[in-house]
């Protein structure tokens, strides 16, 4: 196999729990990959820049049977990353090899049964200069985002940065700090999201349940909906001229926490695409444009779509050989961590290479190649630009359904509740592919049942004093008092009330104001739909009598014809209206401190 990065890791590691022996041809001096930044960059290698932050947390990018260390942040700085992978491959012993003294010299050709490709697609820039009128008589510099180490050398200059994916979001950002002005061209603008979810916790670890999927696979334009809403509630898009073309789920955002925050202070400009290329304005112009997408040591005959795009099967195994001993593995992308995908794609391969589990005919990959990229582009915007996305759940479980391992849902609801939970509502973490089948984990429940505790370490740095709660208790004794009161006054003012149901619900609608707040209240220390549900029953108790023939009766008895009393009834009548709306705000997220309103009379 070659190159040493995170695909690699984990293939080396499938292959070794296969009893296979694999051997890593690395062209640098360490392993990493990608993710091993270095101030001089080893020539034609892309090279990451000195902030750099992983846009996934540490729960959702780990491998499957290695749990990251509690102490590392969610979204790790990229020498933490590095520090992660190398821990892994100390754990499992995954270079516990020996150069051969002879190999620079000797020129002989090495046999194996099987190869591994797992390069990654960020591999070679992609600058369409045509693309860019004048800019032959550009006299500043320009290059591409994969040289680009760090804003030195910018201050006080004017930069352009051409494209909004993630290295254009952060790059731009980056430069911003120190140069007089950023320019970011978009030619279609973006969706933006943040690292950070509801609550302060990861992005990636909220909204990524299995329950969620299904709810988007039933209602996907409603999903796409409130997704655009909800991002829009946070900044409007349009405002800040990065609304796209495409709805929400067609692309994968622009995973960006400080970009918002640059274009307010003015230190980053948004612009459209560069029609042409005049003056000497501007110093620097880098491209952050998707890298191409190209395997040049690899027979032409793999490559289509003017060689943008790899025609694989299931992304991993070319359908045009006779022997399904070469597979590509980590050259895929999502929106998330790649290397849960790179893993199952290796464990796959690994199979398939002992002959546990065979492939079908080549002409059947053929098609399900063809009827995937037909989904796929049905799917995604862009596809032509960006061939190597998918749907991170449903592939991993199309992946795991023929590798066997698929966690069994139903099974573990039944059986172990605990976990069967947490696998349908909480997020999709890799652990999840390790419950059963081939290389079963038995750590994996245990790292399943203590995700969130890893997520919570790195934040205890200060642990401020928790005061003494006694809402449960004390909101059990309030509703039962309140219960209590209230059906007692029922059954003591039984004789008294009509015989119609109308008296009884007048009755209870008559009931001293306090005893209707502290009931509503205590339902709201609940939960807020019982809250909803009382007010509710009160809103309908009006309803009912201001629609009864006998109202004036009972008010003659009741409140001996006042005025005043008339104006009340319509009052309370507006107010638990409003405390209804105000309690479905609630629940939809849209009015967290909501406290009752008081009625105002004259």
């Amino acid at each position: 196999m070659y190159v040493a990065g995170p695909s690699s890791l984990t293939s080396i590691k499938s292959c070794l729990d296969e009893g296979m022996e694999p051997t890593c041809f690395e062209s640098s001096d360490d392993i990493g990959g990608l993710w091993r930044f270095k101030e001089h960059p080893d020539p034609g290698r892309v090279n990451i820049y000195q902030s750099v932050i992983i846009n996934s947390s540490k729960e959702m990018m780990s491998y499957s049977d290695f749990p990251p260390p509690a102490h590392l942040p969610n979204n790790m700085h990229h020498p933490q990353l590095l520090s992660y992978l190398r821990l892994y491959a100390q754990t499992f012993d995954l270079f516990n090899v020996r150069q051969r003294p002879d190999f620079p010299v000797s020129g002989q050709w090495e046999v194996f049964d099987a190869v591994m490709v797992c390069t990654g697609h960020f591999t070679q820039p992609h600058l369409p200069l045509n693309d860019f009128p004048g800019i032959e008589e550009f006299e500043g510099r320009y290059f591409h985002s994969w040289e680009y180490l760090s804003a030195e050398g910018l201050q006080g200059k004017r930069v352009v940065v051409v494209g909004i994916g993630n290295s254009g979001g952060g790059i731009a950002v980056d430069a911003s700090r120190v140069a007089e002005q950023v320019y970011l061209s978009t030619r279609k603008g973006a969706w933006v999201v943040s690292r950070v979810g509801a609550g302060g916790l990861p992005g990636d670890l909220v909204g990524t349940s299995r329950l969620d999927r299904l709810v988007q696979k039933l209602f996907p334009s409603w999903i796409t909906m409130m997704m655009e809403k909800k991002l829009n509630r946070t900044f409007d898009h349009r405002l800040y001229g990065l609304q796209p073309k495409h709805r929400f789920f067609a692309q994968i955002p622009v995973v960006n926490d400080d970009l918002l925050g640059r274009i307010i202070s003015g230190r980053v400009l948004v612009k459209p695409n560069i029609r042409e290329i005049k003056g000497s304005s501007v110093v620097w112009m880098l491209w952050c444009l998707p890298l191409a997408t190209t395997m040049t040591f690899l027979p032409s005959g793999l490559l289509t779509n003017g060689g943008h795009c790899l025609c694989l099967y299931r992304h991993v195994f070319p359908p045009g050989l006779a022997r399904p001993s070469l597979a590509v593995v980590g050259f895929i992308c999502n929106l998330g961590a790649i290397n849960p995908l790179a893993e199952m794609q290796a464990r796959w391969a690994t199979q398939v290479f002992k002959g546990l589990l065979t492939l079908p005919s080549q002409e059947a990959m053929l098609q399900a190649v063809k009827r995937d990229t037909s989904t796929l582009q049905n799917r995604f915007a862009c596809l032509e630009r960006h061939p190597l996305q998918v749907d991170h759940i449903p592939y991993m479980d199309s992946m795991a359904e023929e590798l066997g391992v698929r966690p069994n849902l139903l099974g573990l609801l039944l059986r172990e509740p605990g976990v069967g939970l947490r696998v349908l509502l909480g997020p999709c973490t890799p652990y999840q592919y390790r419950l059963r089948g081939p290389g079963q984990w038995d750590g994996a429940r245990q790292a399943i049942l203590t995700q969130w505790e890893r997520v919570a370490q790195p934040f205890r740095t200060r642990m401020p004093p928790q005061p003494e709660s006694r809402t449960r208790a004390s909101s059990s004794l309030i509703l039962t008092l309140s219960v209590t009161v209230l059906l007692l006054t029922t059954f003591y003012t039984r004789h008294s009330l009509s015989s119609l149901p109308t008296g009884l619900l007048y009755k209870i609608y008559s009931l001293p104001e306090i005893i209707w707040e502290v009931e509503i209240n205590t339902m709201g220390l609940l939960h807020p739909l019982l809250a909803t549900i009382l007010s509710l029953i009160k809103l309908s108790i009006h309803t009912k009598i201001t629609r009864t023939a006998d109202l004036n009766c009972f008010q003659n008895v009741l409140f001996s014809k006042s005025r005043a009393t008339c104006d009340v009834s319509v009052n309370l009548a507006s107010l638990y209206s409003n405390i209804f709306q105000d309690r479905l705000f609630i629940i939809f997220g849209r009015n967290k401190t909501w406290k009752p309103s008081r009625l105002r009379g004259d």
